[in-house]
């Protein structure tokens, strides 16, 4: 379980699987990110829940991206995504626009092994004209109450990071939940972590509730200052210095392909 190697422990992330990754606040895997870009992984669903940054621009820019699945991409202060709005402006990649609560939603619907979730809040908005998959119904148990049925999401590999990890390979992912919903749903589940730990983290009654048991972990690789250049919360902040960097170089497809070859394909880190 726990892998020789970070790009062992991505081996289940092939060409053209769903693959489910967390928002920025929630332990992004952004050393796991760059490794797969160095492996040229293409045609990926990429499923975002409910948003991203920099990982998902990082990924459409490097062509790994055929589908996004995601409520929204931005780079937050530093203002647009710049080669996810390319790719939309130019039809790169095909978009499935959602909200929060609807990825939420069917996430947990395949955790529950369920086809298929309800949700009301979206009635009445444009987005039910782009989501075809998304089916309106009439409440059975009243009348003239229409609900809106959101298929499950069960994504091939689920790729989060996390602050540690034991020897068994249960995680801890502390109050961050829906790295759990995420795992649950997946058929896989592969996990970037700061460190290995010695002991059990279920037997301690201090962490065992925030810890991701093992049997939902396919593989584990030790990725120290993985979520670099984003923030691992409680762990280390963002660089908020290289952030800005990026957004400057990548308004352009040719400083964007600077970038990759500074900070990508040289295997550079923090």
């Amino acid at each position: 379980m726990i892998a020789p190697t970070l790009d062992d422990a991505l081996a289940p992330i092939t060409d053209g699987i769903m693959l489910a990754v967390p928002r920025e606040v929630a332990g992004v895997p952004m050393e796991a990110t760059r490794a797969l870009i160095r492996r040229r992984v293409r045609g990926l669903h990429l499923v975002a829940l409910p948003t991203s940054s920099l990982q998902a621009d990082l990924l459409i820019g490097a062509g790994a991206v055929a589908t996004l699945e995601t409520s929204a991409v931005s780079l937050g202060e530093l203002g647009p995504a710049p080669r996810f709005t390319d790719a939309m402006l130019n039809g790169r990649i095909r978009m499935l626009d959602a909200t929060c609560p609807a990825l939420h939603a069917a996430f947990q619907a395949a955790e529950k092994g369920v086809p298929f979730m309800p949700l009301r809040g979206i009635l009445g908005s444009d987005i039910l004209g782009h989501r075809p998959d998304w089916r309106v119904i009439d409440n059975p148990f009243a009348d003239a109450d229409p609900i809106v049925l959101l298929p499950a999401i069960r994504p091939d590999v689920a790729l989060i990071h996390a602050p540690m990890a034991d020897r068994a390979g249960n995680v801890w992912i502390g109050r961050e939940r829906e790295l759990a919903t995420m795992a649950h749903a997946a058929a896989k589940t592969v996990v970037t972590v700061e460190k290995i730990v010695d002991g059990d983290l279920l037997s301690n009654p201090v962490l065992a509730a925030g810890v991701l048991p093992g049997f939902y972990v396919e593989s584990i690789a030790v990725a120290a200052n993985g979520c670099w250049p984003l923030a691992l919360p409680d762990v280390y902040p963002a660089d908020l210095g290289h952030l800005a960097e990026y957004a400057r170089m990548a308004v352009t497809a040719e400083g964007f392909a600077k970038y990759l070859d500074e900070h990508v394909y040289a295997k550079r880190a923090a």
